[in-house]
């Protein structure tokens, strides 16, 4: 059901131009992600607003409720932190940074962290079909043990990041 659900989501948002999602790969041991969205900002903004995370990534996927409380420091070994009066967590740490092209992070988030899984959030922009647009490209893979059933949450996280992803492209 869980299933049926994330795909019609992801296929609502694609059909209203937010963002076309596809789980690539799905094994028992790893899956990919990949979506792709316009950003309706130059690269130059798409850049700004995709470092500023706190501006786009949902509250309700943070573990304080308040996304104000993310932080993400856009250089190699940054952190992707969140930090409030209950407590701290590192979502993610850079290890790519490419100004207007390439943001990437070992980022095993959410519920995933503590499965103990390596998995690489990928942020690829480029001009878009339009001027003043900027294609974005999200990719997400994560591999783990397969003991992990990682097949079994693919499209639960591919419905939080198409949501983020579709956030970060409507400037919400």
């Amino acid at each position: 059901m869980l299933k049926i659900l994330v795909g019609s989501l992801a296929l609502g948002l694609a059909a209203t131009g937010a963002a076309q999602a596809e789980v690539t790969v799905r094994a028992p041991d790893g899956f990919a992600i990949q979506i792709v969205s316009v950003v309706k900002l130059d690269r130059d903004g798409a850049w700004a607003r995709l470092v500023d995370i706190a501006s786009w990534w949902s509250g309700a996927h943070t573990y304080s409720g308040d996304a104000k409380s993310l932080r993400l420091n856009a250089e190699a070994g940054g952190c992707w932190c969140e930090l409030w009066n209950g407590g701290e967590v590192e979502h993610g740490r850079v290890v790519a940074v490419m100004p207007r092209d390439l943001l990437r992070v070992n980022a095993a988030l959410g519920p995933l962290q503590d499965m103990g899984v390596s998995a690489a959030l990928t942020f690829q922009l480029a001009d878009g079909a339009d001027a003043g647009t900027t294609k974005l490209t999200v990719n997400y893979k994560v591999n783990g043990s397969s003991l992990s059933g990682l097949d079994k949450v693919a499209a639960a996280v591919d419905g939080v990041l198409v949501e983020q992803v579709s956030r970060l492209s409507a400037g919400e």
